[in-house]
């Protein structure tokens, strides 16, 4: 994921969490809003007491591999919000993987 692919500003993630539509299951929340520009972004988020600062940016950054190997599956001229659950501890990558992929195809459980 590149640098201008990433929601930083705070009122725009807010904005997105409070307006945008969602899905989950138990390794990922996944908001949804449509953008004014034709780029696609993201933004991770996870909670403070899902292990330690190691664990959680491991976390992240697998995160982020999974969407730079499945980008075909997220529309254009959305911004997406991937708040990671602790589903995600006792997961493999395989199955954090599988679960983004059903997720946005829309085959949650």
């Amino acid at each position: 994921m590149k640098r201008f692919e990433m929601i930083k500003d705070k009122t725009l993630f807010n904005d997105i969490i409070r307006h945008g539509r969602y899905i989950k299951d138990n390794n990922y929340v996944i908001y949804t809003s449509k953008s004014q520009s034709e780029n696609i972004k993201f933004g991770i988020a996870i909670k403070k007491n899902i292990g330690s600062a190691v664990t959680r940016n491991r976390l992240k950054r697998q995160t982020r591999a999974i969407i730079d190997k499945n980008r075909n599956i997220f529309k254009n001229s959305y911004n997406y919000i991937i708040m990671i659950r602790d589903g995600c501890l006792t997961s493999s990558f395989g199955q954090m993987n599988e679960s983004i992929i059903n997720l946005m195809k829309g085959k949650n459980e």
